[in-house]
């Protein structure tokens, strides 16, 4: 293979490191962005390039039609497994149910392939977040909060609890005795919690995905 320039050789790592964290090659657009051009084309040209030298070979029938030449395959191809490796099968929980377990068959939407590296801890489940209370730390309505399933929980830490009929993520406030759920959106009021209520702590929040990030 023919000596690549600075350039080249920039363009080419991105693409191994895109094999590296996703499992595929990234697509023009991709690239271009991340080199700061203006445009996909610009992209294409170093691709072109690359190919002439023999460094990786295109197809220009699809936007990630883009594979390594023999000699990067192997290296690439092991970063990869060691990405698969790290894969986390997730079930996608949408609406719960009164009185039914939140991993109940019937809750489960779909499962997610998710790097186990994005999180602080292993989580369990995703959950769609529905509304939002807790707007101002970023969980937003429509996001998918990973939970790690747990019956406990820190004063301060945000977790996903049930509430007599009702399951709701909520950060926990615990003080002499008392607990209260606390919204992080000023619209919408904390929820103490009376000796009568059914409640109990289902999971504590470990991470948040946006919709797009599942690929």
């Amino acid at each position: 293979m023919k000596s690549l320039t600075a350039r080249q050789q920039e363009v080419l790592n991105i693409i191994k490191a895109a094999i590296e964290h996703t499992g595929r090659p990234p697509t023009r657009a991709e690239i271009a962005q991340q080199l700061g051009f203006r445009s996909a084309n610009a992209a294409e040209d170093h691709l072109q390039a690359l190919a002439k030298k023999g460094a990786l070979i295109l197809d220009a029938s699809t936007s990630r039609g883009i594979r390594l030449a023999a000699e990067h395959l192997e290296a690439a191809g092991t970063l990869s497994e060691r990405f698969l490796d790290n894969l986390l099968q997730l079930p996608l929980v949408g609406r719960v149910a009164a009185g039914s377990p939140i991993l109940a068959q019937e809750h489960v939407e779909a499962n997610y392939p998710v790097d186990a590296a994005l999180f602080s801890e292993k989580p369990d489940y995703l959950l769609k977040v529905r509304g939002m209370s807790m707007r101002d730390i970023g969980i937003l309505d429509g996001d998918l909060l990973a939970v790690k399933k747990t019956e406990n929980a820190w004063h301060g830490q945000i977790v996903v609890a049930r509430l007599n009929d009702e399951v709701t993520v909520k950060r926990y406030f615990s003080q002499g005795g008392r607990i209260q759920l606390l919204p992080e959106n000023p619209a919408f009021k904390p929820i103490p919690i009376e000796d009568e209520d059914h409640f109990s702590i289902e999971g504590l929040a470990v991470g948040l995905l946006r919709v797009g990030q599942l690929g």
